[in-house]
């Protein structure tokens, strides 16, 4: 489990192909890393396979099934990337952002970035899937960052408004119209829907009869 809030950016070295799948290695601030603990890359909850403590910081590998590939834009990722990375939460830690778990739920493309005034509106076209989870104002994690949702401008577009702050310490600085990123809707909204589900079909089915 997650926060969303990025406190670190780190650089990919090097990416193989091995029997564990499609390896990264990430050059991190971190320190005192684990083997088999998580950490999120742009969002995606990956396994620590091993890590090397060297100036100030580390450089740990992580791999990717093909499952993993199948959901997310990794299978694009090359040495030189720049990822959002978090750690995992821990027990009495400040929950800042909002409850992420690691897990894509689909990839969006970004339409429009412009600057208005001290933030940058950014626009994404979501799968279509996705759409009924976008609440305004309610929470959405973007390449791992928990975010807001500033405006729904039309069907299967999230509009995100991104502070300084945010725009400095993340990738989300960098993109550009084109660029695919991972989106993850709120843990809670996809219980509501699963759980109402049966019942707006049934609702659905009574009034069509």
């Amino acid at each position: 489990m997650f926060t969303g809030l990025v406190d670190d950016v780190g650089h990919i070295e090097s990416v193989t192909t091995t029997e564990a799948g499609r390896e990264f290695r990430v050059r991190t601030r971190y320190v005192g890393l684990a083997e088999g603990e998580s950490i999120a890359c742009d969002g995606v909850c990956l396994t620590v396979r091993d890590f090397a403590e060297a100036d100030g910081g580390s450089r740990f590998t992580v791999a990717a099934v093909v499952t993993t590939l199948g959901r997310t834009v990794l299978g694009e990722w090359e040495a030189g990337r720049r990822v959002n990375l978090e750690r995992a939460l821990r027990a009495g830690d400040r929950l800042g952002g909002h409850l992420v778990q690691g897990h894509v739920d689909g990839v969006g493309e970004v339409l429009a970035v412009k600057r208005v005034g001290d933030a940058w509106l950014i626009d994404v076209a979501l799968p279509d899937d996705l759409d009924a989870l976008m609440v305004p104002h309610g929470s959405v994690t973007v390449d791992g960052v928990s975010l807001t949702v500033n405006a729904l401008p039309r069907p299967g577009v999230l509009q995100l408004s991104i502070i300084e702050y945010t725009h400095r310490h993340t990738t989300l600085g960098l993109r550009r119209p084109g660029d695919r990123v991972h989106v993850e809707g709120d843990v809670v909204g996809k219980y509501v829907r699963r759980l109402v589900g049966p019942y707006l079909a049934a609702a659905a089915a009574g009034a069509a009869r």
